[in-house]
C-alpha cells in the first residue's frame, strides 16, 4: 500500500492520502488524545507522543505535529501507524461509530429567520466552492452562523493554527463572499 504525503500552508501540519476513502460522510476534528477515544486510529496517531491534532477527510488525514517537532522525525511513525491501520482494514471509529459525523453548523449563532436567503447562498458558495479547496489543503471550513452581516466560519485540520489562516479569511473567503452576496460585510474565524 502506497500512502503519499502532502504538504500543506501549514507547516506544523502534513496530509496523508492512503488512496482510499476515509470518511464515508463528513470529516472529523481530533484536538487532543480524549477526542481521539472513539477512534483507534485518531488514538494511535496521539500515541505516538508528538502530535498535537488529527483530522478525517473524506480522502485523507491531516496530522499536526506538536511545537518543536521536526517532520523528518514524526513522519516515519505516522506512515506506521496509517500502514497499519490501513492494511488490516480495522474500523476508523468503535461501536456504533462515529463515522460519518460533521462538524457542520452546531447553532453557535442564532440567526434571524428573514436572513433565510441569505443564509443558504452562504452555505452554497461555501460548500462547493471553499470547502473543496481547503480540502485539497489537508483541512475544512465549516460554516457556524451569520449575524447582521457577519458570517463566523471554523477552521478544521491543517487550517486551524496556521499562519496564512486570517489572509485566508479575509482575502480569499470574505472577498468571494461580498462579490456574490451584498450583504455579507465581514468573515471572522469562530
Amino acid at each position: 500500500m502506497l500512502i503519499e504525503t502532502e504538504a500543506t500552508p501549514n507547516p506544523a501540519t502534513l496530509k496523508f492520502n492512503p488512496g482510499r476513502p476515509v470518511m464515508s460522510a463528513g470529516s472529523r476534528d481530533f484536538a487532543d488524545p480524549e477526542e481521539a477515544e472513539s477512534s483507534p486510529l485518531a488514538s494511535a496517531l496521539f500515541s505516538l507522543g508528538d502530535v498535537e491534532g488529527v483530522f478525517f477527510g473524506s480522502d485523507f488525514i491531516s496530522v499536526t505535529a506538536a511545537p518543536g517537532v521536526e517532520w523528518r522525525d514524526l513522519k516515519p511513525q505516522v506512515l506506521s501507524v496509517l500502514l497499519d491501520h490501513f492494511s488490516s482494514n480495522a474500523p476508523l471509529f468503535t461501536g456504533g461509530g462515529a463515522d460519518g459525523i460533521d462538524i457542520a453548523d452546531d447553532g453557535t449563532f442564532p440567526e434571524d429567520p428573514e436572513d433565510a436567503e441569505i443564509v443558504a447562498q452562504i452555505r452554497e458558495i461555501i460548500d462547493t466552492r471553499v470547502r473543496p479547496a481547503v480540502a485539497r489543503d489537508g483541512g475544512d471550513i465549516v460554516y457556524r452562523g451569520f449575524d447582521k452581516g457577519v458570517v463566523y466560519l471554523a477552521m478544521h485540520g491543517a487550517c486551524a493554527g496556521c499562519p496564512s489562516s486570517t489572509a485566508t479569511l479575509k482575502q480569499g473567503i470574505e472577498s468571494l463572499l461580498k462579490h456574490y452576496v451584498p450583504e455579507v460585510v465581514d468573515v471572522r474565524a469562530a
